[in-house]
């Protein structure tokens, strides 16, 4: 009866002689490669700090006109765009601009990243099931993976400070383009590959001219859900000194600042609706345009 009131298990001296070995080998890795591993991410660490330094060290109104801009430009919407420069200015003057600028730098750079990896990729699974069939464990393991236990490895291999940060976002953020860009290609209508296959395209031309245009709309959806799950990081990441409005919060945390993290938190909340705003509108536009072509 006993064997069916307790869980059969491993012992505890063998679990703790395997954590052991995993932990050691970790190390022994760490150790060995950490450096060599640091100066592969340089130019992204250097790419970080630039894109830093460029938005905290503008004047605020060029900052505040060029991401208005920018909103613009991607939504045509006049009340998107006035909504951007409002909440811009009301961060700006509870005093969290420079947080906010570290925040939105550490996004953008995490964004690039997650795209150049992410849309090759994704393209490679769209051309070949067998590759889909080997990558979709890996990306449902880290969609499901809870955020913190990212810090673990990443923290061991490089580090407490931006780079190591910077990899666990992009690790967490970047499996919704990956996904998002395989299924909008393989969404494109067949008789449409067809007609290009009539027209003597290449494989090369069908991929550039006829299935990534038409996966726009859905590309850019999983480029949303990939910025605000950055957002969300980024705030995770202030535990291992990654510097932005997660920092605040996280000392609002420890110190129970019930305002300070209460204004920290409603600006990450404005930047994540700007994002979301600005990158769903541009979506819609795209997909509108194409019905348009296309009939």
């Amino acid at each position: 009866m006993s064997l069916l009131k307790e869980f059969p298990s491993m012992g505890s001296e063998q679990l703790s002689a395997m954590r052991r070995a995993i932990d050691g080998g970790f190390r022994t890795f760490s150790r060995e490669y950490g450096e060599t591993l640091e100066r592969i991410f340089d130019p992204l660490r250097d790419f970080l700090m630039y894109s830093e330094r460029l938005l905290t060290q503008s004047p605020w109104p060029v900052v505040i006109g060029v991401i208005a801009l920018i909103a613009w430009l991607a939504s045509r919407s006049t009340k998107i765009t006035m909504g951007t420069v409002l909440t811009l200015l009301v961060i700006g003057y509870f005093g969290m601009w420079n947080d906010t600028m570290k925040t939105i730098s550490m996004i953008f750079v995490c964004t690039v990243v997650a795209l150049a990896v992410g849309l090759p990729i994704g393209i490679a699974m769209s051309r070949w099931d067998r590759l889909q069939k080997a990558i979709n464990p890996a990306l449902d393991v880290m969609q499901t993976m809870p955020s913190f236990v990212y810090l673990i490895p990443v923290v061991m291999l490089l580090g407490i400070g931006r780079v190591a940060g910077m990899i666990a976002v992009v690790v967490y953020a970047i499996p919704p383009v990956i996904r998002f860009t395989n299924l909008g290609i393989r969404l494109v209508d067949t008789d449409l590959l067809e007609a290009a296959d009539a027209f003597g395209s290449s494989t090369w031309q069908k991929m550039v001219q006829v299935q990534l245009p038409l996966a726009l709309p859905t590309i850019m959806a999983g480029i949303n859900q990939t910025i605000m799950l950055s957002l969300a990081m980024v705030v995770i990441t202030s535990m291992i000194g990654v510097q932005g409005l997660g920092q605040p919060v996280l000392k609002a945390i420890a110190n129970q600042y019930f305002t300070m993290g209460m204004f920290n938190g409603l600006a990450i909340v404005g930047i994540a609706i700007i994002f979301d705003r600005v990158s769903q509108t541009y979506g819609k536009r795209l997909q509108k345009h194409l019905e348009v072509v296309h009939g």
